[in-house]
């Protein structure tokens, strides 16, 4: 199965595509969707949504999993934020695919064994677990953290 993980942002989204086969997991593709800060907010949600379906329509992924939105203390960026996870969700759903929804203690607890893990204990253990020759980005580790937590998941279900 193929799965598609996501980190939502407003200005970078994450995503990685991981393929489970035989009880393996496999690193597939990944990288970010950008828009430069400058840009109008409504450009920068087209372009996420615009990305998105794009990779969902070229990979075929079966699912996909996706950052569940936490509470901060700037009720802006939270915004921002669910506007991003809104356009992700929009490209999943405009392309037929089932949605899973995890928080970050979930996935950092799935990928590392501890929910209050930094970013950069979840970078090193996504190299380790999908066996990259190289260390990603923080948004794209998180991304395919996302999708290693899914597919941890699934195992359960």
């Amino acid at each position: 199965m193929l799965v598609l993980g996501v980190d939502p942002g407003s200005i970078v989204t994450g995503f990685g595509l991981i393929e489970k086969d035989k009880g393996r997991m496999r690193f597939v593709h990944a990288g970010s969707v950008s828009s430069p800060a400058a840009a109008p907010f409504n450009e920068r949600i087209y372009n996420i949504y615009k990305s998105m379906t794009e990779i969902i329509k070229r990979y075929e992924p079966g699912e996909m999993a996706i950052e569940n939105v936490f509470f901060a203390k700037n009720v802006q960026s939270s915004l921002k934020l669910g506007h991003a996870r809104g356009a992700a969700l929009v490209a999943a759903g405009s392309c037929g695919i089932k949605v899973y929804e995890y928080s970050p203690l979930e996935i950092k607890k799935s990928v590392v064994g501890y929910g209050r893990a930094g970013k950069e204990q979840v970078q090193a253990m996504v190299k380790v677990i999908l066996n990259l020759p190289a260390t990603l980005g923080t948004d794209t580790s998180d991304a395919l953290a996302t999708a290693i937590c899914h597919l941890n998941w699934k195992r359960y279900q």
